[in-house]
């Protein structure tokens, strides 16, 4: 074994001379689980969850934490998703990466989880940099569990996916009806949340966690095992035999609901550019099929998330070069993506009208042992008491104001109305004009008291000859066409900015009109003149 460690160091050291990608080497057996068989085995990845199981709920969230932005791509089967933000993944859009994916219940309604996440998020600094913030990218998918074993309208909330998120860390991942997962049912049986893992013989780690929640069955109605079962690895279902043949009743897919989901994660610290991390996240799709018939039905939302927290040169789906480590990488997640649903089923009790599978085949799993405690991991239950703690964090956004003052938007503010000449403001008359908004162009002039000059600029840096009075307020004011307009109301001692008057609007019309005529008139009489001039 130390032999072999030693060439896998070398391996890697020489790969890192040579410019490979070099993912960070496993403190585990090549071939097997890592050491906790979950996806926290990869190196990079978190994971958080709550959920209650006291009426009126049966729900939860979970949050897979990538504290390093990861490259992740998405692949959705099913016909019937509930997602947010998958969209952001395709390869041909220019996102860099995710900084959490979320698993959660309550259907459309737990998306809202999402924005717990993403405040917790923030509050770390972890998003893509935007002006003097960041923006965290979280998608998101969830089950359909209304009303099944809790209350239709007791969903998940933007606190629940804040304490999950709070809640994410390293090491052993709790399973069962934990989660996004508590709500969970699959072919007429209790689902619930399942991981696992393998190391392969390069050092990369290959991770998956699901929340199963099927309208097909995970068990062979043949002699009413799990599907799972036979891609055991390394006696990692502790104990599971095919149940007697009395105990095979007639499938619990009998008993299964319309509306279902299987959800999921698959990550690997292989470096993938986002096309290969999408292919990962397409090959698994095998997995929950080699694991649940029928699978991608037309009332699943089956969708699963491919995540890579490697770092160097990713490896390319059009690289011939990379294509035996990527197909390695692919297999291997499809599988233990078949093995997590495995777990989740075994991990699952009974709740309610729900049976477990072990209490539908008890004969199957007589001689099943528990994981150590050291290997359950944690997921806390929502209380009052954190969930208000949650939502006070959550509420902690500066307030609307409540006064009637103007806000600071430039087109609302009250301010005179020439400060840019550029905007249509003109020149200032001798006495100036004023109108509301430090934007002068949403200003209105009053300028009856002005005597503007010529060639006033107007919005479109046009001009024109303001002859009359109030021709400069009207160009930087943009008057109505209106004869009346409201008056602003003063409030805590300012000063109402007046609107113009209908004389104001009258004057200048006239004036207008009256130039006009005598120019046209001016202009008749000199042709007239001309023609009639005597010739030499």
């Amino acid at each position: 074994m130390k032999s072999r460690l030693v060439l896998l160091l070398a391996g890697a050291l020489a790969l890192a001379a040579l410019g490979a990608p070099t993912p960070a080497l496993a403190a585990d057996t090549p071939g097997l689980p890592g050491r906790d068989n979950a996806i926290t085995d990869v190196p990079g990845v978190q994971v958080g969850q709550v959920q209650s199981t006291r009426a009126p709920y049966l729900t939860g969230t979970t949050v897979v934490h990538t504290p390093r932005m990861s490259v992740t791509g998405v692949d959705q089967r099913g016909g019937a998703p509930a997602t947010k933000e998958t969209d952001l993944l395709d390869p041909l859009n220019s996102n860099p990466g995710v900084n959490a994916v979320m698993l959660g219940g309550s259907s459309m309604y737990g998306l809202s989880a999402a924005d717990g996440v993403i405040r917790w998020l923030e509050e770390r600094g972890e998003g893509v940099p935007v002006g003097s913030g960041v923006a965290p990218i979280v998608p998101a998918a969830d089950i359909y569990d209304l009303g099944r074993g809790g209350d239709f309208k007791a969903r998940t909330s933007p606190a629940w996916g804040y304490l999950a998120a709070e809640a994410a860390q390293e090491g052993p991942v709790r399973q069962g009806v934990v989660g996004g997962g508590t709500g969970a049912r699959a072919g007429g049986l209790k689902g619930g949340v399942g991981t696992a893992s393998v190391v392969l013989d390069d050092g990369v780690v290959v991770g998956a966690i699901v929340v199963v929640n099927a309208a097909g069955s995970p068990v062979d109605p043949r002699d009413c095992s799990l599907f799972a079962a036979r891609y055991e690895l390394a006696g990692e279902f502790r104990g599971l035999r095919t149940p007697k043949a009395k105990e095979c009743r007639p499938p619990a897919q009998a008993d299964a609901l319309p509306m279902n989901t299987t959800i999921a994660v698959v990550a690997t610290n292989a470096p993938l550019e986002k096309a290969a991390a999408a292919r990962m996240a397409g090959n698994s799709q095998d997995g929950l099929a080699r694991a649940i018939n029928p699978i991608h039905t037309l009332g699943d939302g089956d969708t699963i998330f491919g995540v890579s927290t490697g770092t160097g040169t990713p490896l390319r789906v059009n690289n011939p070069a990379d294509s035996r480590r990527l197909n390695e990488i692919f297999n291997a997640a499809a599988e233990t993506l078949t093995r997590a649903v495995g777990h989740a089923m075994l991990n699952a009790h009974t709740v309610g009208s729900a049976t477990s599978y072990c209490d539908r085949y008890p004969s199957s799993c007589a001689k099943l042992t528990a994981l150590p405690p050291t290997k359950q991991g944690k997921a806390p239950e929502v209380t009052q008491s954190t969930l208000a703690a949650a939502e006070q964090k959550l509420n902690s956004a500066p307030p609307i104001p409540t006064t009637d003052k103007p806000d600071n938007h430039p087109t609302t503010g009250s301010g005179t109305g020439d400060t840019d000449p550029a905007a249509g403001t003109g020149h200032k008359g001798s006495t100036g004009s004023t109108g509301p908004g430090n934007d002068p162009a949403a200003g209105v002039g009053t300028g009856s008291e002005a005597a503007g000059l010529a060639g006033a600029s107007s919005p479109d840096h046009s001009s024109f000859s303001a002859a009359s009075d109030g021709a400069t307020a009207i160009a930087a004011g943009r008057l109505p066409e209106s004869t009346t307009a409201e008056v602003a109301d003063a409030s805590e001692g300012e000063m109402a900015v007046p609107a113009a008057s209908e004389t104001t609007y009258t004057g200048f019309g006239s004036a207008f009109l009256l130039t006009a005529l005598l120019a046209t008139a001016g202009l008749a009489a000199a042709l007239a003149l001309r023609r009639h001039r005597p010739t030499a």
